[in-house]
Formats: structure tokens, C-alpha cells, sequence
């Protein structure tokens, strides 16, 4: 890879355990909603040319949406592997890129390297900018009932002020892990926490976050994305990551010749572990393999308290069909669809 595309992190296997998300956060998952910090770097795109340049990297469409658009997808290399995966908001002449914090620096490099400063200005706000996100079947209803405003729809942010602290609160997609997202200044994050849980959100750590993030089968870098991912291997059709409409970004060739001559070798699954097994899938095991086949990785693997199952992720080669019994980290695993439907996850 060139310095001006560097690849992501070496890949590693997500591994939620028994007691990392309490039985109380999962059911209010499935029946209320939480709030939680998410581990994320804020970077600002500003400038006449921040949407048009931004609309040249990204895998998704912000011009067509318009003003307020929040959108999901990633930078790419030349060749089309995923660098780094975010949310865009678009507000104005300003594009705001919510990434993973260990995309941090690489999100920061593409836009300093690729954007002409005479266009836009690359500004990271992380150190002084806090996210939290909202997830839960019930989490409009509490957004709505703790007094913030909501934007019309999903897939669109807006600014808005609450007691006097500028807040900008998107909504996601309906596919995504949580529902909302809610960018403010670190010294006010307690308040606007506070104000949620007293009408009922449960105040949850980030690891409830990434279960949400498995159970509806959404990619993580670093664990189902490799410095050799592309967008199609990891769902991105299928959630939304990319379009296939808009004019051209880096890395666009790959990706449409894949979805319009061809098909992705692997595909992002989910894992069912046997509920009969007396072990836990192994640690430091990602093999998957059918008939002593290997066939794909382990990317995720939780433990669902209340349903007290092992799940997981997987990338797996497409031949192998939803419902084959595999064995993934040395357990029996049925590959599933995604999202997981134990419990359901999403807005009401």
C-alpha cells in the first residue's frame, strides 16, 4: 500500500464474555434503550470544497441525500480495500466523520493527503468532542420524552441546542447498531446522559455497543475488516455502505466491476454455537472450517446474557449456505443470517 492509503490494523477477534454486558443492558436493548460512550474520533471536513472533495473519497452518496444527510461508508485504496469505515453527517459546508477510535490516524491521513487545503481544512475535534449513542427498541420514544430534537427522519443530522448546549443528533439507518447519535462538547456529555436516563435509558459502557454491533451484523475494524477487506465481503450492500449511483471515488472500479461482473469469494455470516456444548468457544482460535475445510475467520464471538447463548461473526466463503453446521474457535456453530433476531435490536 502507498503511505497516502495505509492499511488497516492487523485483525483480531472481538470477544464479549459472560458479565461484559449485563442481562439488565441486553433486556433494555430488546424492550427500552440504552446510552453509552462510544469509543469514536470526530473529524471535521470545512471549506467550500469539503462536500465535493468528501463525495470523492466516500463509499456512500452525501451530495444527492443533501444538507443534513448522515450517511455510513468507508475510504478506500486505489485497489478498493476498506481504510477506514465512519458516519458522515453533512451539515452546511461541513462534512463531520465519526470513526472508529483506532481509525483515527488513518482517516486523518487520506483527508490531509488527498484534499487540497485551498478546498478544505481537516480539523480534529476528538479531544474536545464527546459521542454518545442511542440504542434500543424504545429509543425514540425516549429521546422524544427527554426533550431533544429529533431529526425527521433517518439517515439525516441536525444542530440544535439544548439549555443552551449546541448538540448535533443524527439518526442512523434503520439496519444500523443504535438509532442515535448525539455529538456534543465533553464538559456537557453528563448533563445530556443525566437528561436521558431520567426518562428511562439505561447508562451503559461501550461494550454494550458492540454487542448491538453483532447482533445486527455490522462490521468492526479491525475485527471483520483486514487490510485485504473490500466493501461487498463484509455486508456493505446489505447495510447500506456503498453506492453504486454516484459519480466516481477512490476505489470506485473495484467495487463496481465486483457488483456488476461478479461476486464477493467471501461473505460476512453469523454464527449460532451450539447450546449443548460444555465450553465456551476457544480464545486465540479464529479458524472456521467445514468437513476439515478451512472456509473462512472468526471476527466476533458474544455472550448474550438472558438468552445465555454464544454468538459470533464470520467472514466464510460464499459456497457455504446459511444453516451449515461448522466449526468455528474449535465449536460447533450453525451459520446464520444477519441481523440476529435473539433479541431484536433496532428502532421502534
Amino acid at each position: 500500500m502507498s503511505e497516502t492509503f495505509p492499511t488497516a490494523p492487523a485483525p483480531i477477534v472481538t470477544r464479549l464474555n459472560p458479565g461484559d454486558v449485563p442481562a439488565e443492558v441486553v433486556e433494555r436493548l430488546r424492550a427500552g434503550a440504552i446510552v453509552a460512550p462510544a469509543d469514536a474520533a470526530v473529524l471535521d471536513l470545512t471549506g467550500p470544497g469539503a462536500v465535493t472533495c468528501f463525495q470523492g473519497l466516500l463509499t456512500s452518496d452525501i451530495e444527492k441525500p443533501g444538507d443534513g444527510a448522515f450517511v455510513y461508508g468507508a475510504l478506500l485504496t486505489p485497489k478498493g480495500m476498506i481504510v477506514v469505515d465512519g458516519w458522515a453527517a453533512r451539515l452546511g459546508a461541513r462534512v463531520r466523520f465519526t470513526v472508529p477510535g483506532e481509525g483515527r490516524e488513518r482517516a486523518a491521513t487520506i483527508l490531509q493527503r488527498s484534499v487540497p487545503p485551498r478546498l478544505a481544512r481537516t480539523v480534529d475535534r476528538t479531544a474536545d468532542t464527546a459521542v454518545l449513542r442511542v440504542a434500543g427498541a424504545h429509543a425514540v420514544a425516549i429521546l422524544g420524552a427527554a426533550g431533544l430534537p429529533a431529526p425527521p427522519h433517518a439517515g439525516h443530522a441536525i444542530e440544535t441546542t439544548l439549555d443552551d448546549v449546541p448538540l448535533e443528533i443524527a439518526r442512523a439507518t434503520d439496519r444500523a447498531p443504535f438509532v442515535y447519535q448525539i455529538t456534543l462538547a465533553t464538559e456537557h456529555q453528563a448533563a445530556v446522559v443525566a437528561r436521558l436516563v431520567r426518562k428511562g435509558a439505561a447508562l451503559a459502557e461501550p461494550t454494550a455497543l458492540d454487542l448491538a454491533r453483532i447482533l445486527a451484523g455490522w462490521p468492526r475494524l479491525a475485527s471483520e475488516v483486514d487490510e485485504k477487506t473490500i466493501p461487498q465481503e463484509v455486508g456493505y450492500d446489505e447495510i447500506g455502505g456503498v453506492s453504486y449511483t454516484k459519480g466516481c471515488y477512490t476505489g470506485q472500479e473495484t467495487v463496481s466491476r465486483l457488483h456488476f461482473r461478479g461476486h464477493a469469494n467471501r461473505n460476512l455470516r453469523g454464527l449460532l454455537f451450539e447450546t449443548d456444548s460444555p465450553a465456551p468457544p476457544a480464545e486465540g482460535w479464529s479458524a472456521v472450517t467445514e468437513d476439515e475445510r478451512d472456509v473462512g475467520r472468526v471476527t466476533s464471538i458474544a455472550w448474550v446474557a438472558g438468552v445465555d447463548r454464544w454468538i459470533g461473526l464470520a467472514v466464510i466463503r460464499r459456497e457455504v449456505p446459511v444453516g451449515a453446521v461448522v466449526r468455528a474457535a474449535g465449536r460447533e456453530a450453525r451459520v446464520a443470517t444477519l441481523p440476529f433476531d435473539i433479541p431484536a435490536v433496532g428502532p421502534a
